[in-house]
């Protein structure tokens, strides 16, 4: 799934929307420092009461929320996966009880060996997303919401209790002092811990073989929830990426670079993740690395050496990697050019206006700029260079 799918299936998650159909919601209560369920109740998703329907619709939009391999990771099921099996069949089950007794196979997975610290509520919901198809041509007669893609999945979120609220009131009528506890417990629906969507779908097809996992933290994910409940293959986040892809280009490279360089390479990455934006996500190898380098300004780069450094850092030199997770926001992230005394930001595109100088024997830093700047609104009156 690229960030496209994600968002789509994210616009439609919404009350009374024909083109998602939620049929069951299967919550289960789980009592903390335990690994026993508590209670499980499974409902049509329609007979909750809008109010109910519109919070559990907003959880998992935020469960949906976050960027690619940062919150958000697709991973790829091992072989003979015991989880994959019990979801598809869960998918696949034609009555309640069916899809109940797979939901608490992967609910019992949760808990093994695994109590959590406070209460906590497991919901999953049974849905079918239809994506309209595009219009082969203006002219074509049929509506696209004539014919759609059916993606039948199943969505898990998992997220904590509050503690009941402990209070100490004054009873005018008794005229004494009473202490008071809510024994009710609240969901905590606005910041889910964990969850995943399956089956992942790209396009017209889903794929049986991957599911998307959420992070309750970016670039943290739980390797424990990855490996043992979900029997997936372990994930690279985006961060490791990067300092992989940093580590590499200072050992080719050098660890002095013109701002330029650095600007040309991320340019060309970041054409190479627009150019592909609606197909796979565009991975590099030491060889596509190799090429980055040398259009950006590094001409004398050897593919020898490129190829020992991946080697080097990641014990594999046919690693790879993804050239989102190099300039994931590249219009909008900010790189840091730190001094001692003082720390710029500035977007990776503008790189190529800054230069390190040497004025009256001493290092500054310059910024070509076009326009007047300005400091707490005031502008900066303009200085002849040698004054």
């Amino acid at each position: 799934m690229n960030k496209k799918d994600i968002a789509g299936l994210r616009r439609q998650l919404k009350v009374d929307n024909d083109l998602l159909k939620i049929s069951d919601i299967f919550n289960v209560y789980i009592m903390k420092e335990t690994t026993d369920i508590y209670h499980y109740q499974s409902q049509p998703f329609e007979m909750l009461d809008r109010d109910q329907q519109e919070l559990f619709i907003k959880n998992f939009k935020k469960l949906l929320t976050g960027q690619l391999n940062e919150k958000l990771f697709e991973l790829k099921f091992k072989r003979e996966s015991e989880s994959q099996l019990i979801l598809h069949k869960g998918l696949l089950s034609n009555g309640v009880e069916d899809w109940m007794n797979q939901m608490l196979l992967m609910t019992e997975k949760m808990l093994k060996d695994n109590p959590y610290e406070k209460d906590v509520v497991i919901t999953f919901i049974k849905a079918e997303y239809l994506k309209p198809m595009k219009k082969r041509n203006d002219e074509a007669e049929e509506s696209e919401r004539d014919s759609v893609y059916s993606h039948p999945f199943i969505l898990c979120s998992i997220n904590n209790t509050q503690e009941s609220k402990k209070e100490l009131v004054f009873d005018y009528v008794e005229k004494e002092f009473k202490y008071n506890i809510d024994v009710d417990s609240v969901i905590d629906l606005d910041t889910p811990m964990t969850g995943f969507l399956f089956p992942c779908f790209s396009g017209g097809a889903s794929d049986v073989n991957h599911v998307l996992y959420s992070s309750k933290k970016a670039n943290e994910p739980d390797h424990r929830f990855i490996d043992e409940v979900l029997n997936s293959e372990h994930t690279i986040t985006a961060k490791e990426d990067k300092e992989v892809f940093e580590e590499v280009m200072r050992d080719v490279m050098g660890d002095q670079l013109n701002p330029s360089t650095l600007a040309n390479v991320y340019r060309e990455i970041n054409t190479m993740v627009e150019e592909n934006e609606e197909d796979e996500e565009p991975k590099l190898d030491y060889k596509n690395v190799e090429r980055v380098f040398k259009q950006s300004g590094g001409e004398q780069v050897d593919s020898e050496k490129v190829k020992a450094a991946f080697e080097r850092i990641t014990d594999n030199e046919s690693y790879e990697l993804k050239a989102s997770s190099v300039v994931p926001k590249y219009k909008s992230k900010s790189i840091k050019i730190q001094t001692k005394v003082a720390n710029i930001s500035i977007s990776p595109q503008d790189l190529e206006f800054v230069r390190q100088v040497n004025y009256k024997g001493k290092r500054c830093i310059m910024i070509e700029i076009e326009e007047d700047a300005e400091i707490e609104g005031f502008k900066m009156l303009p200085e002849a260079f040698g004054e």
